[in-house]
């Protein structure tokens, strides 16, 4: 009786579904999920800035909303994005990965749209926002933030989500 093609002989019966599940977690090979190693620290930094842009969101929608909506909601709108950033990066795999990519990129424009416009129009953000003059009030972290979580998504998507497409992300699909 000869072995299905792909089954190598002796092997246990255990190791295709093991593998699955490494891939579904982002936990196959060293660097594949985002949320470990140096990437541990990049998930603490963002949870800690959904902690405070939520807490100052919050106070600022409910004791002072009419102050300056716009300012108090884009506060709102960066908390939300923190967090989602936060658990995607943690949790790794690739439906992970992707929402981890598209927090960064709002994060990113957010904060160069929000800066530029508090910037040029300061009339428009009577109040800070955590993404007003680049997140000056926060010591650019906002600003720095998402292009060190960008670039630490290449390096997992290279070292242990195996190969890149010829655009940039992860080959595989959906």
């Amino acid at each position: 009786m000869s072995e299905p093609e792909g089954v190598r002989p002796g092997a246990r019966a255990g190791a295709g579904a093991r593998a699955g599940a490494e891939a579904r977690t982002g936990t196959a090979g060293t660097g594949g999920a985002t949320g470990t190693g140096p990437g541990r620290l990049l998930v603490a930094v963002y949870a800690v800035f959904a902690l405070a842009a939520g807490a100052r969101a919050g106070v600022q929608i409910g004791t002072k909303f009419s102050d300056a909506p716009l300012a108090y909601t884009l506060s709102a709108l960066a908390a939300a994005v923190y967090v989602l950033a936060t658990v995607a990066l943690a949790r790794g795999g690739r439906t992970s990965f992707r929402l981890a990519v598209a927090a960064c990129s709002v994060e990113l424009a957010g904060v160069l749209v929000v800066g530029t416009l508090s910037l040029v129009d300061s009339a428009a953000f009577p109040d800070e926002t955590v993404w007003s003059g680049y997140g000056r009030g926060y010591g650019f972290v906002p600003l720095v933030l998402p292009v060190v979580g960008l670039l630490w998504l290449r390096r997992t998507a290279r070292s242990g989500g195996g190969t890149l497409a010829g655009d940039g992300r992860p080959a595989g699909g959906g």
